[in-house]
């Protein structure tokens, strides 16, 4: 078996929603969502097996494009994000009610094919098509099943599709010259042509002009808060979880070993503006009266200190990096329901309107305190993790970088045990607050089971990530 069949799966999955109509719509998207994640867990035990799980054909002649699709560990630690988090996505908005519920859940598993595509694509021509793909849904999902005004809304959401899409032309530029170089849309090839330290240089500001956006890194992320307010819930959890990870993962996977005396020059800036991003994001989420909004501030900073650990360029940080990108991954998108959870109940997202849910449902409570600590990267927590090597890996640069790049950690702690404060303790709220659902019980269990359980042995993570990201790590080194 090979990664297309995950692409057959999510895009047969895709057509089998839309066509079931509206009231079965959202069984059908979870049962395709299932299959992928079975799918993706079989091309694990392949690729661990020794199995080549990628696939290359020829696609087109003039210019040579291939259909050509990775599936070495990292690939694979995206996928199992993301077919991991679709069906507790899916699954966790069955207590709203969607008009044209078919086109909604159709759209979800579409962004997912387009997602997964993103991460496999090996061809740069091929890789371009499934990154603007991905736009698309995310856009109807957040313009039409979105929150509050329509005009406010419409704004929010064009502004993000106008600036993740000029910077991706930029991309595109850089793959048109690189094609003139070499031939060839393929990575392999696009990695091993010998650039001047010039070309290099500007090579790697194009890539940088998608992905600071995608990430974002300040100061292109004017979209973001916006958007994440505006979206449906499932469509911020579809953002933060995985969509911005398309961004970090793609500077590991294509920026970095495309231009790597581009990176190597630049890193004091980059690793700068990363944790310029930290800082910024900690203290604006500390103003913050909008749950909503202050869990996107946060979900900013923490991205930013992802991101000083890809531009490390070591193997600690990029391991640090993957691994933080899927702890964020889990552990936002339970945040981002827990507020849902809230918002169901009490029809608002001020921080004031709540305080002492934790009396009326003390279960509930116990699990939004662990996903805040994970949030904070406690020890014990798949969190502690990543963010520990990426410190790591700074510290071995220079310890101002660790240093100032752990007050995400600091300020992370106080201003979301604060918001913890005033939503779950402080005085008792006479409004009533049902308990947790089963379906809403069973899909932050498993966020929490997840983030507990490879915080205390991510091992096998690591071990499958560290292969190529070794191999990427020699191909940047051979310009020493």
């Amino acid at each position: 078996m090979d990664v297309t069949y995950l692409l057959a799966i999510l895009l047969i999955g895709t057509l089998a929603t839309y066509l079931s109509g509206n009231k079965a719509a959202g069984k059908v998207a979870l049962v395709s969502s299932l299959l992928a994640l079975v799918v993706t867990i079989v091309l694990l035990k392949g690729h661990l097996a020794g199995a080549d799980t990628g696939f290359m054909a020829q696609w087109l002649d003039k210019p040579v494009i291939y259909f050509a699709l990775t599936g070495d560990g990292l690939t694979l630690s995206m996928l199992l994000l993301t077919t991991a988090l679709m069906p507790l996505i899916i699954y966790s908005s069955f207590s709203n009610r969607f008009e044209n519920a078919r086109s909604f859940y159709a759209l979800i598993l579409f962004m997912a094919f387009a997602m997964c595509g993103t991460f496999m694509a090996a061809d740069g021509f091929l890789y371009y098509i499934f990154w603007e793909i991905a736009l698309i849904p995310i856009y109807f999902i957040a313009l039409i099943w979105g929150n509050g005004d329509a005009a406010e809304r419409r704004k929010a959401v064009v502004k993000f599709f106008i600036y993740t899409f000029a910077g991706s032309l930029f991309m595109l530029v850089a793959f048109a010259y690189l094609y003139q170089k070499t031939g060839s849309f393929l990575i392999g090839d696009l990695s091993r042509v010998m650039l001047t330290e010039k070309e290099q240089f500007w090579t790697f500001l194009a890539f940088f002009a998608a992905y600071a956006v995608k990430i974002p890194l300040i100061p292109f992320h004017t979209w973001q808060a916006a958007v994440y307010q505006k979206a449906p819930t499932v469509g911020t959890m579809l953002l933060s979880g995985i969509m911005l990870k398309m961004g970090l993962y793609s500077v590991i996977r294509w920026q970095i070993p495309i231009a790597p005396l581009g990176a190597k020059g630049l890193m004091p800036y980059l690793i700068a503006l990363s944790i310029a991003g930290v800082i910024y994001g900690s203290i604006v989420a500390l103003r913050q009266k909008d749950l909503k909004k202050l869990l996107a501030y946060s979900s900013l900073a923490h991205v930013g200190l992802i991101a000083a650990g890809c531009y490390a360029l070591s193997l600690d940080g990029f391991r640090g990096a993957v691994l933080q990108m899927i702890a964020h991954g889990f552990v936002i998108v339970g945040l981002f329901f827990a507020a849902e959870i809230i918002y169901r109940r009490y029809e608002t997202r001020e921080i004031a309107q709540m305080g002492g849910i934790r009396v009326h449902v003390p279960k509930f409570a116990s699990m939004f305190m662990i996903l805040v600590l994970a949030s904070v990267a406690l020890p014990g927590t798949f969190n502690f993790i990543g963010e520990f090597t990426v410190l790591y890996s700074l510290s071995q640069i220079n310890i101002w970088y660790s240093i100032l790049g752990g007050l995400t950690i600091i300020l992370g702690a106080y201003y979301m045990l604060r918001m913890f404060q005033r939503t779950m303790l402080g005085p008792v709220n006479s409004r009533p607050f049902a308990d947790v659902t089963a379906s809403e019980g069973i899909t932050m269990g498993a966020i929490i089971a997840v983030l507990l359980f490879f915080g205390l042995f991510p091992q096998p993570i690591i071990d499958l990530i560290t292969p190529p990201l070794r191999d990427i790590l020699t191909n940047i080194n051979r310009f020493n």
